[in-house]
C-alpha cells in the first residue's frame, strides 16, 4: 500500500467529503426556500433572447447547487415544445456558469469562521420564530459545516506533504495534460459530483501538494465528467433528452480543447485577472503565521483554481451562444430520429430532481397542467359522438383516456416521493393541492369513458331523443365545457377572478341538471318518449353533472391554494 494511504487520510478524507456535501445540501435547500416561486417562474422569463437564457441558467444553477437538476429542468420544456432546442442550450451554458459558484464559495479561506458559522446558524435555526431568519440560519449553518468539512480535509492531508510516492505520482500526471484532464473527468463521473471534486482540487492545492497547472488541467477534465455524468443519466430517456445532454458534453469538450491549445496564454490571463502568485509557498514560520496557515501552503491558488473554473465556462458560453442553431442542427445529425408529437408518459417528471423540491413541484405542475387540456380535449371529443361516430374518433378517444389514468398514476408516485423529502410546508400544501387536481382529472376521463359508451349504445340502438332533449343536453353541455375551459385557464394562471366566476357556474351547472332531470322524467310520465329514451338520457344528464361537479373541485382546490 501506498505511504499516502492512511488511516488519519482515510477518515478525514471521507469525514470532510461527508461534511461537505452536507452543508451544501442545508444551504442549497435555504435558499430554494427564500426564492420560493420566485425560482420555479424564473424559467417564465425565458424568451429568444440567448443572453437571458443563459442568465436564467446560471441563476437557478447557482441557488439550487445543481447543473444536472437545471439540465432536467430544461429538457422536460424542449420535449413539451415549451422551448427550442437552441433555447434550451442556451440555459445549459448558463448552468455551467452557476455551478462555478460552489467553487468560488469553496475558495474563500474562512475555515476560522466555521465553527462560530455553524454557532450562529444553529442559534438562528432553532430559536427563531420568524420564518426569514430561520432560514437565513439554516444557510449560515450550511455554509459553516461545509467550511469545516473543507478545514477537516485539508488537515487530514498534512501528514503526507512529504510522501515521495504521491509527488512521483503527481509529477507523472503533471508531465501530461491531456492525462490529468482525463483523471479529473474520471473521478467526477465515479464520485457523480463536480463539487466533491471541485473541492478535493482546491484542498490538495492549497497544502502545496499540486501545481498551478495541474490544477487548471483538473478543473478542464471536472468539466467534461459533468457532461459525461448527464449523457449517462440520459441513456434511458427520450430523443431530446439525450440531444440535450449531447449538445452538452459537446461544449465541454470543444471548449477544454481549445483551452489546451492555448492552455499558456490561459494560465497568463486568470493570473492577470486574480490577485497574487498562485505557486506562492508559505516557507517560512513568519509567513505562515501571517496568513494563519501551516508551512508550505498556497494561499493564492485556490482563488486562481476558482477563477479559472468560471473563465472557462465564461469564455464557453461568449464563444458558443452566436452558433446554438448550429449545435442544435449538429445533435439532431448525430442522433437522428423523430421526436413524437403525443405520448401517453409524462414529458416534464425526472426523479434526479426530486432533491430539488421547488424544482420538482413545478415539473409537477407543468404535467398537471398538460393533463387539464388533455381533458379538455377528451371531453370535446366525447361530444363529437353525439351526433354519430366512427372508429378512428373511438380509437383516438381511448388512447385520450388511457393517457389520463397513466397520467394521473405516474403523476401521483412522483408527488408520493416528492413529500417524502425534506419540503416545506408550502411545497407539502401544493404537492397535496396537485394530488387533488389530477384525481379530479382522472375521474372526469372516467366520465367520458361512460359517456362515449352511452353515446356509442345511442346510435347502435338507434335511439332518437326528441329535439326539446337534444337543446336541453347541448345547453347543459355547453355550459360544462365553458366550467372546464373556465377551470383550465384557472391551472394555467391560478387568479381569483376565475375562481370566483367559477363558483357561480357550478351552482348554475348543478340546477340546470336538476332542472333537465325534473324535465325528462315530465316527458316519461307524459309518453312524449320511451322507457329506453328516458333511461339512456338521464344516464347521459348524471355523467356530464358528474364531470361538471369535478370541476367544481378542482376550482375550489385552486381557490383554496391561492
Amino acid at each position: 500500500m501506498p505511504d499516502y494511504i492512511n488511516q488519519p487520510l482515510l477518515f478525514g478524507l471521507i469525514g470532510g467529503l461527508g461534511l461537505l456535501l452536507f452543508g451544501m445540501k442545508i444551504m442549497s435547500e435555504a435558499l430554494q426556500k427564500i426564492a420560493g416561486d420566485r425560482l420555479r417562474h424564473l424559467f417564465d422569463t425565458l424568451t429568444n433572447n440567448r443572453l437571458m437564457g443563459v442568465f436564467t441558467g446560471a441563476a437557478v444553477t447557482a441557488i439550487v447547487q445543481s447543473s444536472n437538476a437545471t439540465a432536467v429542468m430544461v429538457v422536460g420544456f424542449v420535449n413539451a415544445g415549451l422551448m427550442s432546442i437552441a433555447q434550451a442550450l442556451g440555459v445549459l451554458l448558463g448552468a455551467n456558469i452557476g455551478t462555478t459558484v460552489t467553487a468560488q464559495l469553496l475558495a474563500f479561506d474562512v475555515g476560522h469562521f466555521a465553527l462560530p458559522a455553524i454557532g450562529v446558524g444553529s442559534g438562528l435555526k432553532l430559536l427563531c420564530s420568524n420564518r426569514r431568519w430561520s432560514q437565513f440560519g439554516e444557510i449560515v449553518l450550511g455554509l459553516g459545516i461545509l467550511f469545516f468539512g473543507l478545514t477537516i480535509m485539508k488537515g487530514a492531508f498534512v501528514p503526507i506533504k512529504d510522501s515521495a510516492s504521491l509527488h512521483e505520482f503527481l509529477l507523472l500526471i503533471s508531465q501530461n495534460q491531456l492525462l490529468a484532464v482525463a483523471l479529473g473527468a474520471l473521478l467526477t463521473v465515479l464520485i457523480q459530483s463536480s463539487s466533491v471534486t471541485i473541492g478535493l482540487t482546491l484542498v490538495l492545492a492549497g497544502n502545496g501538494l499540486l501545481p498551478f497547472d495541474l490544477c487548471i488541467a483538473l478543473i478542464l477534465g471536472e468539466n467534461i465528467g459533468t457532461a459525461c455524468s448527464a449523457n449517462l443519466a440520459s441513456l434511458k430517456t427520450n430523443l431530446a433528452a439525450r440531444r440535450t445532454a449531447l449538445a452538452h458534453l459537446l461544449f465541454n469538450l470543444v471548449g477544454v480543447a481549445y483551452i489546451l491549445l492555448c492552455f499558456p496564454y490561459f494560465l497568463d490571463l486568470v493570473d492577470f485577472l486574480t490577485p497574487g502568485d498562485p505557486e506562492f509557498v508559505l516557507n517560512t514560520p513568519q509567513l505562515a503565521a501571517q496568513f494563519g496557515a501551516a508551512l508550505g501552503d498556497k494561499p493564492f491558488i485556490a482563488r486562481h483554481i476558482a477563477n479559472s473554473h468560471t473563465l472557462f465556462n465564461v469564455i464557453n458560453a461568449l464563444v458558443f451562444l452566436p452558433l446554438l442553431g448550429w449545435v442544435a442542427r449538429l445533435t439532431t445529425l448525430l442522433l437522428k430520429g423523430r421526436l413524437t408529437a403525443e405520448s401517453f408518459h409524462l414529458q416534464y417528471l425526472d426523479s434526479r430532481v426530486l432533491n430539488t423540491p421547488i424544482l420538482a413541484l413545478s415539473q409537477a405542475q407543468l404535467e398537471a397542467r398538460r393533463m387539464a387540456h388533455l381533458g379538455l380535449r377528451v371531453f370535446d371529443q366525447t361530444l363529437l359522438l353525439l351526433p354519430n361516430y366512427n372508429e378512428n374518433q373511438l380509437n383516438r378517444l381511448r388512447r385520450g383516456e388511457d393517457s389520463l389514468d397513466i397520467m394521473q398514476r405516474e403523476i401521483t408516485e412522483f408527488l408520493v416521493k416528492l413529500s417524502q423529502q425534506s419540503i416545506t410546508r408550502e411545497v407539502s400544501q401544493q404537492a397535496a393541492w396537485l394530488m387533488h387536481i389530477i384525481n379530479d382529472l382522472e375521474r372526469l376521463g372516467d366520465h367520458c369513458e361512460d359517456l362515449r359508451r352511452l353515446f356509442v349504445s345511442r346510435i347502435d340502438r338507434r335511439i332518437d331523443f326528441s329535439e326539446a332533449a337534444i337543446e336541453e343536453l347541448e345547453d347543459l353541455t355547453t355550459r360544462t365545457r365553458e366550467f372546464l375551459l373556465l377551470a383550465v385557464s384557472a391551472i394555467d394562471d391560478e387568479t381569483e377572478f376565475l375562481n370566483i366566476k367559477g363558483e357561480g357556474l357550478a351552482t348554475a351547472i348543478f340546477e340546470l341538471e336538476v332542472d333537465l332531470r325534473n324535465n325528462h322524467i315530465h316527458r316519461l310520465s307524459t309518453g312524449e318518449c320511451s322507457t329506453a329514451q328516458g333511461l339512456l338520457f338521464i344516464d347521459i344528464l348524471h355523467h356530464v353533472g358528474k364531470i361538471g361537479e369535478h370541476v367544481g373541485n378542482i376550482i375550489r382546490g385552486i381557490r383554496g391554494n391561492c
